[in-house]
């Protein structure tokens, strides 16, 4: 990544910071020690510190399956459901694997859960491509279902009959991620997001398929001038966009709660949309700015407990980061409402000619995070 494109996300965290130091001494707060408390709370020590990335792990997913969305011009707001419907097939089949291997075991739960949140995508990315339905409201609605259906499963057909709050069957210990790190909650979820963020860096720019991808995201209409399907790569994009935040919903199932319950995401799918813009959509940028967003969330206990500041803090904290950062980089709010409220002119052989030329030159195009 360019240094000039790693400052604007710096200096929106600098500025948000200034900010909020003017709000809490306004709230009679000393800035230094709340953020020394925050600190402290997310990297004082190695249980903190893990206890970060642990909670950076489902963001990481959600972050890149949002970013490979966004490449392509398609406003995937439903990781947060993509999550849950990836969690919700990992826990319907996580208590059948009793006796299996324990690698055998993981895998199937991470391909159910992968698989989930896929269909869920999927589902998204059928309905632009074939029937034009504008995918920020498909995705918002399909959150919504994905929290009610999760809600159905753990009041019913998975709802462990011994417990009174309702709460799934606990999932095979053989289908459990492990703990390698103790005495942290740290597992190989964060190992398995991590190369995941590699897999999809390789995979937006340096295969055709990304390539495609980011073109489409570019110019919709000049991508299907150059012969680009870009309604079946619509669907796969979103698929694969949904895998990605299945992936965490199963991942975390697998590592830490075992079972399903109705409040088993805070929000993920949505804070990551923050974690994916502070990034600018780079796979690799993502990790640490997830781990940023963590340590917010992580460092938020400690610093109410020793400064007497309300967690809530760090969500006004989170969202200055994303105005100053849109306000940094008015060409990205521009290009924004121009996808989503825009119909955008037909193509003609000369646009296609400028605006292929353009993803595959200009350091300002889709090509600007490499």
């Amino acid at each position: 990544m360019k240094l000039a494109a790693l400052a604007r996300p710096l200096a929106a965290l600098a500025a948000a910071a200034a900010l909020i130091s003017v709000i809490l001494l306004a709230l009679g707060a000393s800035p230094m020690g709340v953020f020394a408390a925050l600190y402290d709370g997310a990297f004082g020590n190695w249980v903190v510190f893990t206890d970060t990335l642990t909670k950076s792990t489902p963001l990481l997913f959600c972050g890149l399956a949002i970013a490979v969305a966004f490449e392509g011009a398609l406003w995937n707001i439903g990781a947060n459901g993509q999550l849950l419907a990836g969690a919700m097939s990992a826990g319907a089949l996580g208590p059948r694997l009793g006796g299996w291997p324990h690698a055998f075991a993981i895998v199937a739960m991470l391909t159910a859960g992968a698989g989930g949140g896929a269909l869920w995508g999927g589902i998204a990315g059928w309905l632009r491509a074939r029937r034009d339905v504008n995918e920020v409201i498909a995705t918002i609605m399909l959150n919504f279902v994905a929290a009610q259906i999760l809600s159905w499963l753990v009041h019913g057909p998975l709802m462990e009959a011994s417990r009174a709050y309702p709460m799934s069957t606990p999932i095979a210990q053989a289908a459990e991620l492990r703990f390698y790190f103790w005495p942290s909650r740290l597992n190989l979820g964060m190992l398995l997001a991590v190369a995941l963020a590699l897999v999809c860096y390789a995979l937006l720019y340096h295969t055709e398929k990304g390539f495609e991808l980011r073109a489409m995201g570019h110019n919709r209409h000049a991508a299907a001038f150059f012969g680009i399907d870009t309604g079946a790569l619509t669907i796969w994009a979103m698929a694969l966009s949904g895998a990605l935040a299945g992936l965490g919903g199963a991942t975390h199932l697998a590592a830490i709660t075992h079972r399903l319950y109705e409040t088993l995401s805070p929000g993920w799918g949505y804070e990551a949309i923050a974690v994916a813009l502070i990034a600018r959509l780079h796979p690799l940028a993502i990790v640490p700015s997830s781990v940023l967003f963590g340590a917010l969330d992580n460092g938020a206990q400690a610093m109410q407990r020793t400064q007497g500041v309300s967690p809530v803090l760090v969500q006004v904290i989170e969202g200055l980061v994303i105005m100053i950062l849109l306000a940094f980089d008015a060409s990205a709010w521009t290009a924004f409402h121009d996808a989503l409220w825009t119909s955008p002119p037909a193509a003609n052989e000369d646009q296609g000619d400028d605006s292929m030329r353009a993803v595959g030159e200009s350091p300002t195009s889709v090509t600007r995070h490499r």
